[in-house]
């Protein structure tokens, strides 16, 4: 509550009489008819304003706007948005703790004090993107990679270990525990919170995109920038643009062999159609009240792939019995409900008078949903299972491109022979080499995990097996997956198909897949094959999977298994067996696919309260080689200039007090001339450090062998390896190449280098840098580094036609001006090479969304938008990025 000065404060009152002390703040007293046709997730928004109006950085016409939202939403009208708390995961939250302790350093310098770098907002941070799949197929592989693990990231954890220490407010779950989207739902979402007397809705940001699956439990979340994300630690609310809300109706009963990723993946066509970017999707009508909290969590988790910045499922009866299937006690059930019902945010989805006004309606019929995968490059290109084996052969001709691999016509059939443990195999276009059942989106879900096992038990019992070369794994998202597989029986089946526990944490689904055998490498090299990976995951960008599996699949965890066992994902499993037993009897999908009523069977007897309680009440304390690690207890952090890890930023050497006037770019080369949908994997890998890379030549000086360069992801925490590392993925597509390389050319001499070496002649000679880009820039996860990076490598400005949100609030954080090309104007229509040389002027007064002018060395100029949105991103442009905005303010006096 924003102290006296707050003009709402009429509005608070008890929600309990006998408990006077416990009080909320009662919207529906606003008596604004107004109100009760709001969407439900800007009701949390308004809630927030209310609750946090101070007339400084949340104005009483802040609610107004929120308010009027049927009239301002169609507007460009900028809002505030104080979350309730901020969650991070590791590959993000080490340069996010990296960026406190130098801000730490640059506080003092100034001569403030330190400890106001301080989360104000709590936070917490889940250990879960170091672990990779090193070790598989052994009883013993969990361990292995686990130790691994501690091994590869020792520095980092004690570093997180200090930070959990030296920062307030700030909750580290150690390593081993599970997924952070998952752990989100399963434990640390409290949907209301019960703080300092006041009740008021959950809500937070994440530093990873997939943080919108929380949405799925009626918890308003969203994905920011690592930048964005410190912000609000330390008090800052973020400054958003009031968004439009398409309700999505949701009516039809699924049919029996349907899974929610079907369901999911049906859904991110379809939104991707109807082009949602920047708005909320918020699920109403009948058929919601068919699925269950995991299921609406699957299809909010992929909210990123369809673009949208959240989508919200107001919570029900069925959140709450979730909550109480997950564990959580009666005392928190009641007051949840009771406060939710005393400000209109619970729902009944089967109540149309419920319905709020949204800015437009778009309906599906879930009897319509086929079973389905997504791919070979892209989330929402959605393909029916019946038609994966004609598609892919259609990928295989068409033209190198998000749905084409050029392969020529006499070679679609080809093979290449291999050895594996001494065994004659085969490899041919479309050979499953990587099935991994992974990632919080679905491994959150017990219909589908039991599915999987269900299916697998059946297999097993028809004589069935996976090929032993294929690189089968089972990474679930908390321990409680554990526990509920092997109850109902089904991880033995699991286990003797490959797919036995190999660690708790993405995995497979951000790259960290570990190696492949070297022979089935071999083979893919030799034979230039387009090899599969099938994967339960939300994203399959080209080169995120694995540098050799050139065609990704997402698929359901039972269909992971279909296809592992099938050995290819050219089979219709309609017309043809999935394989043939040693009795020689062709087995068909149909024969061994468990329905929606036994998985269902399994789940209520086996998915209970107990589980959750046991698992997660030693959440924190369970990890012996974690609660062993000692770590440094100073209030700065005390840098080891010869950690390859950790090293401190250099982002705020020579800040001052005093503000710069804006400069303009003059005489700019072009360092990269990139096309449509460059991904955030494009810019800021997270996969393994290739041995010819700048990265890998920065760590062999430093000392150290190939075996110990570990991934781009783990390395977040040093900017020598990460400005290194920036645009090196090896399947980016330069124009100025016209081929697929992590490599540029330096125009003035005319010489092809690796980015990074470019670039850093480029800044020698003291020239400024821009990229050119197509649609869609820097979509995919959201990663600080992507926007870091560049401006390390001297980047001035991106000119693009359009951006992912997340991203383009990333560089304006960093600094770096998001330019777009005007509606209908391209590089192509202006005739650009990326070989001229470009100047912008920076005026010094200037505005949200304002028109600039691009000039070239060669007479042409034009226009441009430059994207700075609203006048907070302005300010912290001026002030050379919001971190350096954040230490200004915490060292004046």
């Amino acid at each position: 509550m924003s102290g006296t000065t707050n003009p709402f404060l009429h509005l608070v009152e008890a929600l309990d009489p006998k408990n006077p002390q416990q009080r909320f703040f009662n919207l529906s007293k606003l008596g604004d008819p107004r109100y009760e046709r709001l969407p439900f997730s800007v009701r949390v928004l308004l809630e927030s304003a209310v609750r946090n109006c101070d007339g400084f950085l949340v104005k009483k016409e802040d609610v107004e706007s929120i308010l009027n939202w049927k009239q301002t939403q169609a507007q460009t009208v900028e809002v505030p948005f104080r979350p309730s708390r901020v969650i991070l995961q590791d590959f993000t939250g080490v340069p996010a703790v990296v960026d406190f302790a130098a801000m730490r350093d640059a506080v003092t310098q100034l001569g403030g004090d330190p400890e106001k770098i301080n989360p104000v907002c709590p936070a917490d941070l889940v250990i879960d993107h170091s672990i990779q799949v090193d070790f598989n197929r052994k009883t013993d592989s969990l361990q292995k990679n686990q130790d691994l693990e501690f091994d590869r990231n020792k520095e980092r954890f004690q570093f997180l270990k200090w930070g959990s220490k030296a920062f307030r407010n700030m909750r580290i779950i150690p390593p081993g525990s599970g997924i952070v989207h998952q752990v989100n739902l399963e434990y640390l979402a409290r949907v209301v919170f019960n703080q300092d007397g006041l009740y008021y809705p959950d809500s937070l940001v994440g530093t990873d995109s997939h943080t919108t699956m929380i949405d799925g439990l009626g918890v308003l979340g969203w994905g920011v920038g690592g930048i964005e994300a410190e912000a609000v630690m330390l008090g800052q609310p973020i400054s958003m643009v009031l968004p439009q809300v398409v309700g999505y109706k949701l009516y039809g009963t699924p049919n029996k062999f349907i899974t929610s990723t079907d369901i999911v993946l049906t859904v991110t066509k379809h939104l991707r159609q109807v082009g949602v970017v920047g708005k909320f999707v918020e699920f109403f009508g009948p058929g919601v009240s068919q699925l269950s909290i995991a299921d609406r969590a699957t299809i909010a988790n992929m909210c990123p792939e369809y673009g949208a910045t959240a989508a919200f499922f107001p919570v029900d009866d069925v959140s709450v019995n979730y909550l109480e299937q997950t564990g959580r006690d009666a005392e928190k059930l009641d007051y949840i409900t009771k406060y939710l019902k005393a400000v209109a945010m619970f729902r009944d989805y089967n109540d149309v008078s419920q319905d709020p006004d949204f800015t437009q309606v778009v309906e599906m019929d879930l009897s319509a949903v086929v079973p389905c995968c997504s791919g070979p490059k892209r989330p929402q290109d959605r393909i029916a299972v019946s038609d994966m084996k004609s598609d892919f052969d259609s990928c295989l001709a068409a033209k190198q491109g998000f749905k084409g691999f050029a392969v020529a016509p006499e070679s679609h059939h080809a093979s290449e022979p291999f050895q594996f443990n001494g065994a004659d195999y085969s490899l041919s276009h479309g050979s499953v080499v990587i099935a991994a059942i992974t990632s919080c989106t679905n491994t959150s879900n017990p219909s589908v995990m039991l599915g999987a096992g269900l299916l697998a038990k059946k297999a097993v019992e028809a004589g069935l097996s996976v090929k032993p070369y294929i690189k089968t794994s089972l990474s679930p998202g908390s321990g409680v997956v554990t526990y509920y597989l092997k109850e109902s029986g089904v991880m033995d089946y699991l286990f003797k198909l490959g797919f036995e526990v190999v660690g708790y944490g993405c995995m497979t689904c951000i790259g960290n897949s570990g190696p492949l055998p070297e022979p089935v490498v071999e083979a893919i090299t030799k034979g230039d094959l387009v090899a599969a990976g099938i994967l339960s995951g939300n994203r399959n960008f080209e080169g995120r999977v694995h540098p050799n599996t050139r065609a990704n699949y997402l698929a359901s965890p039972p269909l992971v298994i279909a296809y592992a066992i099938a050995g290819t994902v050219r089979i219709d499993f309609d017309t043809e067996p999935i394989a043939v037993n040693a009795q020689g009897k062709e087995v068909f999908l149909r024969d061994i696919w468990p329905t929606r009523e036994e998985i269902q069977a399994v789940e209520r007897e086996f998915v209970i309260p107990s589980m959750f309680k046991e698992v997660y009440e030693k959440i924190e304390k369970v990890n012996e080689r974690w609660n062993a690690l000692s770590a440094p207890s100073d209030k700065l952090y005390p840098w080891d200039p010869k950690s390859t890890y950790i090293k401190s930023p250099p982002f705020f050497t020579g800040l001052t007090m005093a503000l710069e006037p804006p400069r303009s770019i003059t005489d700019a080369y072009v360092l990269l001339n990139l096309g449509d949908s460059v991904t955030t994997d494009h810019i800021s890998p997270a996969g393994n450090i290739a041995r010819s890379s700048s990265a890998a030549r920065y760590l062999t000086d430093k000392g150290l062998s190939p075996r110990d360069f570990n991934s781009y992801g783990s390395r977040r925490g040093n900017d020598a390896v990460m400005a290194r590392g920036t645009f090196a993925n090896i399947r980016l597509f330069n124009k100025f190449l016209n081929k697929q390389a992590p490599r540029t050319l330096h125009l003035p001499s005319g010489e092809t280098l690796d980015v990074f070496d470019a670039a850093e002649r480029y800044q020698q000679a003291g020239s400024h840098l821009v990229i050119l880009a197509g649609k869609e820039y820097g979509s995919g996860s959201s990663r600080d580094w992507a926007a870091k990076g560049p401006f390390l490598l001297g980047i001035k400005a991106v000119l693009a036609e359009s951006y992912e949100r997340i991203h383009r609030s990333n560089l304006v954080g960093m600094g770096v001006i998001p330019l777009e090309y005007l509606p209908g104007v391209t590089a192509e229509t202006l005739g650009l090479t990326g070989r001229e040389r470009y100047s912008v002027v920076v005026p010094e007064l200037l505005e949200p969304r304002m028109l600039v002018d691009v000039k070239l060395d060669t007479g042409k100029s034009f226009q441009v938008r430059m994207r700075f949105d609203t006048d907070v991103e302005l300010t912290y442009f001026l002030n050379g990025g919001i971190l350096n905005y954040m230490i200004r303010k915490m060292s004046g006096k």
